[in-house]
């Protein structure tokens, strides 16, 4: 620590730590996401390693770096995430001539799981970039606004498929 206040360190750290998750989550996420829709990929097991141990890991780093509290909000992306996921990967893996159905629901949960920790990036960035962690709110104001969005978002991305 050196003498410089935590709160000090984490306000500097927060414009490394974004980048760096963001950039190491999209590498292992979109892994995941070949490996698991792959015609002739890897094993369940293999993948669910692969993806769950990292899963495991950036849970842990989230629930120090960003707190319970926001890692509840995790929860709610999950509910979101459904629609999201489902209407996203869906719109993702039609521009490969595939389509989620073709799939059993198990191959979808590592995809399903780095959907939710990218998402939850996303919103503790918004919520840094906008200045709203220490104002209440301003916060409800983004949250409302992410929520907004991702309705409306996900809600096109399944009308157009």
């Amino acid at each position: 620590m050196n003498g410089v206040p935590l709160s000090a360190m984490q306000d500097k750290g927060k414009w490394f730590i974004y980048p760096f998750f963001g950039f190491h989550m999209l590498m292992f996420g979109l892994s995941g996401f070949f490996m698991s829709y792959a015609e002739h990929g890897p094993s369940l097991f293999f993948i669910y390693m692969h993806g769950g141990i990292a899963i495991v890991v950036y849970l842990i780093f989230y629930r120090v770096i960003f707190g319970l509290d926001e890692v509840r909000w995790m929860l709610i992306n999950a509910a979101l995430g459904f629609l999201g996921i489902y209407s996203q990967l869906g719109w993702l893996l039609d521009k490969f001539g595939k389509n989620i159905d073709d799939y059993p629901w198990y191959v979808n949960i590592t995809p399903f799981l780095y959907y939710v920790l990218y998402t939850f990036l996303l919103r503790q960035f918004l919520i840094d970039v906008t200045g709203s962690r220490g104002n209440l709110a301003r916060l409800k104001w983004v949250n409302a606004l992410y929520v907004t969005g991702s309705l409306l978002v996900y809600g096109g991305m399944l009308v157009r498929t």
